[in-house]
């Protein structure tokens, strides 16, 4: 296999960053899912694209720690932390989070089928 799940979760956070939707389009499977962070509504792959290709979402900064890595044979589960910001429909955002990402071994290579992010509330 030409990668490690790690590098592929890496490979998406700096997709975002760049807005590369090229890279985002190749490394996110065709079923792709995410369950967005601030409403906890289904976002699928073409979807989620759309927002980037319009600007209506945009990240400025991701910043993952604490990555964790289960391999289950062509299955990844990596979790972690992130501490984001960007603009969501015009409006700055920052929020920290832990998120859950789920990768499939797809064509040799990793690819991202699922992704949740839950808030961490500030106390």
């Amino acid at each position: 296999m030409a990668d490690e799940p790690a590098d592929a979760d890496r490979r998406f956070f700096s997709a975002l960053i760049a807005g590369n939707l090229g890279a985002l389009d190749d490394l996110l499977a065709p079923d792709f899912l995410m369950i967005d962070i601030a409403r906890g509504s289904e976002v699928a792959k073409e979807a989620f694209l759309g927002a980037m290709r319009t600007g209506q979402v945009s990240f400025e900064k991701i910043e993952p720690a604490e990555t964790r890595v289960r391999v289950h044979g062509t299955t990844a589960i990596v979790t972690g932390r992130t501490a984001m910001s960007g603009e969501m429909a015009g409006e700055p955002f920052s929020v920290k989070s832990r998120y859950t990402h789920v990768f499939v071994v797809e064509e040799g290579r990793w690819r991202l089928v699922a992704a949740q992010g839950t808030p961490i509330a500030e106390p």
